[in-house]
C-alpha cells in the first residue's frame, strides 16, 4: 500500500534542558514543512559539452514550518514567549508512521496570527523559521 495517512502527526516543543523534554502542542490541525531548498551555482564556462548549462549544489536552506492550530490561549500563549525570543529553540515534528519518524530542528517563530470570527472556532497560524540542518532519525 502506498502513502500514508498524516491524522495523528505531532509538533512538540522543547524545554530547553540539557537533557531535553518535548512536550506536543495541542490542537493541531494542518502541519506544513520544512520546506527545504537549495541555491544553485551556475558553473557554464564556453567549454561545458555539447552547449549545455552545468551547475552545481550551492547553499541549503531549511525553509520554513507552518501551523494551524485550534487556538486555546492557556494552551498555546507559550509560543508567545518564543515569538519574543531571539535565541532559536528546538521543535519536533513526530510522524504517525511504524517507525515514528522524528525531525528535530531550531528554529525561530516569525509569524503569529490569531483570528476569532464570530461564526466559527478560535484559530491560529504559525511560522517557524529553522535554523541549520534538521536532524532525522
Amino acid at each position: 500500500m502506498a502513502g500514508m495517512d498524516g491524522f495523528g502527526v505531532q509538533l512538540k516543543r522543547g524545554d530547553g534542558e540539557e537533557v531535553e523534554t518535548f512536550t506536543p502542542l495541542a490542537d493541531i490541525t494542518n502541519l506544513s514543512g520544512p520546506g527545504l531548498s537549495r541555491e544553485t551555482l551556475d558553473v557554464t564556462s564556453h567549454g561545458s559539452p555539447n552547449g549545455w548549462m552545468e551547475f552545481l549544489g550551492g547553499l541549503k536552506d531549511p525553509g520554513e514550518v507552518s501551523v494551524d492550530i485550534n487556538y486555546q490561549p492557556d494552551l498555546h500563549d507559550v509560543l508567545v514567549d518564543d515569538f519574543d525570543d531571539v535565541e532559536p529553540r528546538n521543535y519536533q515534528i513526530v510522524f504517525p508512521d511504524a517507525a515514528a519518524t522524528t525531525w528535530t530542528f531550531g528554529a525561530i517563530i516569525t509569524g503569529f496570527e490569531p483570528e476569532s470570527p464570530y461564526d466559527d472556532k478560535a484559530a491560529a497560524s504559525l511560522t517557524f523559521k529553522v535554523t541549520g540542518k534538521p536532524t532525522i532519525s
